[in-house]
């Protein structure tokens, strides 16, 4: 497990491109056969990439938890972008199809990845934040109607359309993990996608001083990239993104990003609440 620091924004302003990389960028999330994990100082999350292949996969603690088991103290939510595979918690095992996501609630002992093809494996985004409660663990279906008691289809309402292609930001941010749909102790996740012929998410921009953000980039081929920006609205940055890349948003920092085309991106957030609205919106005119 990897390990990052907090950083300051007085900091930032002072950093490299090469730093800027060091700090925020996670250059690859999926390994074949193995678990990559980057644990970071602000607000505590834990994410990372998962790639079952030829052989079964378990999360463990490790050293940098102090904690008798992965999720002693934590919850969990993933997202699949990969081929068919399968989560098992606690022997359960949850067929967790691309694009399917799920949520696993603090106590879970003993999690297992696996693919059902290794010529197409799963490739299991992951997120997990600090948990004072349990949750129950629940399966969340992208398209599929709902067969278990712990499936949660996603609600029209947390489908969201926005944008227009004139303003080069069509998409649809569809919310996985968030109050009303799966209940939480403060994670958040879920999924934007870009139409073809926009390229801008997340504008006009915003920070959030109550929670930190994580994205992870993919869809692209290897000619295509995103620009990150990243800073206060006064200090902006960029970072180049390539495909199955994550970048770390800092609270006082806008998220926001521009393509050489259309891509998707996964959002996590962990902090102080659960107000998805909860933002300190930044006017296009304020940028600087």
């Amino acid at each position: 497990m990897e390990v990052r620091t907090a950083s300051s924004p007085r900091d930032e302003k002072h950093y490299d491109t090469k730093r800027l990389r060091e700090e925020y960028l996670v250059e690859k999330i999926f390994f074949e056969d193995d678990i990559k994990l980057v644990y970071s100082h602000i607000d505590r999350i834990i994410f990372g990439g998962v790639m079952p292949v030829k052989q079964e996969l378990k999360l463990e603690a490790g050293e940098e938890l102090r904690a008798a088991y992965f999720l002693e103290r934590r919850e969990l939510g993933l997202i699949n972008i990969g081929g068919a595979g399968s989560v098992t918690v606690d022997g359960v095992c949850y067929e967790i199809n691309s694009r399917d996501g799920l949520y696993i609630g603090r106590g879970s002992r003993e999690i297992r990845f696996a693919s059902k093809d290794a010529k197409d494996p799963a490739k299991f985004y992951l997120a997990s934040g600090p948990a004072h409660k349990t949750c129950p663990t629940r399966r969340i279906l992208k398209d599929v109607g709902a067969s278990h008691n712990y499936d949660v289809e996603i609600q029209e309402n947390n489908k969201k359309h926005l944008g227009s292609l004139e303003d080069s930001n069509e998409r649809t941010i569809t919310k996985y993990i968030l109050p009303g749909q799966v209940e939480s102790c403060q994670l958040e996740m879920g999924m934007t996608h870009l139409e073809p012929g926009s390229v801008w998410n997340t504008m006009p921009c915003h920070t959030h001083d109550r929670r930190m953000e994580v994205y992870l980039y993919f869809d692209m081929n290897e000619d295509n990239f995103v620009m990150h920006f990243m800073g206060e609205p006064c200090e902006t940055r960029h970072i180049v993104m390539r495909n199955e890349q994550a970048v770390i948003s800092p609270s006082w920092s806008i998220h926001s990003g521009a393509g050489s085309r259309n891509y998707t991106f996964i959002w996590a957030m962990v902090g102080e609440n659960q107000d998805f609205d909860d933002m300190d919106d930044v006017a296009n005119r304020d940028l600087l």
